[in-house]
């Protein structure tokens, strides 16, 4: 059974940084395509980014020269990395791992970006 965990979250002032670790478990890291949502208090939970098993990435054009996800497969780990923080980053951050049909989530991690 796959399991993740998220941690590195908590508050920062704006133009803060902030790092976010996704540990894996339960399966063959390598072969899964990990992401990254959030999701802010009375809004959908939306896709921030992804990396495929193969290193492409992607990301939703509100973050894009901001954050950085990358993955270290011999730590089993998903990272992403968040500068220049804004308020409207402020949210619950999900780690997921996908592979075929199957999709796994983490607890989340709280961010909040405030003064």
């Amino acid at each position: 059974q796959v399991q993740l965990v998220e941690s590195g979250g908590g508050l920062v002032q704006p133009g803060g940084s902030l790092r976010l670790s996704c540990a894996f478990s339960g399966s063959i890291f390598s072969t899964y395509t990990m992401a990254w949502y959030r999701q802010a208090p009375g809004k959908q939970r939306e896709w921030v980014a992804l990396i495929t098993s193969s290193g492409l990435t992607n990301y939703v054009d509100s973050v894009k020269g901001r954050f950085t996800i990358s993955r270290d497969n011999a730590k089993n780990t998903a990272l992403l990395q968040m500068n220049s923080l804004k308020p409207e980053d402020t949210a619950v951050y999900y780690c997921k791992a996908v592979r075929g049909s199957n999709a796994y989530w983490g607890q989340g991690t709280q961010v909040t970006v405030s003064s």
